[in-house]
């Protein structure tokens, strides 16, 4: 996740294979390529509530600051 980034709130995955960024609210890939397994993996992590919570809890640390 990236300080003052663009919204839609969204997350980036990267690997030694490629990159994605991922929506926060519906976890759809707006942008990259990821194998298969690479992109579960993380999607498996993302999808669990608390590490959702923690997510946004960044972004807005991150993005929505006064």
């Amino acid at each position: 996740m990236y300080a003052d980034d663009h919204v839609p709130p969204h997350f980036h995955i990267r690997t030694p294979d490629g990159e994605a960024q991922v929506r926060m609210d519906s976890l759809e890939v707006i942008r990259g390529d990821l194998n298969r397994a690479d992109l579960e993996t993380a999607m498996a992590w993302a999808r669990q509530p608390a590490n959702r919570e923690a997510l946004m809890v960044e972004w807005v640390r991150l993005n929505e600051r006064d």
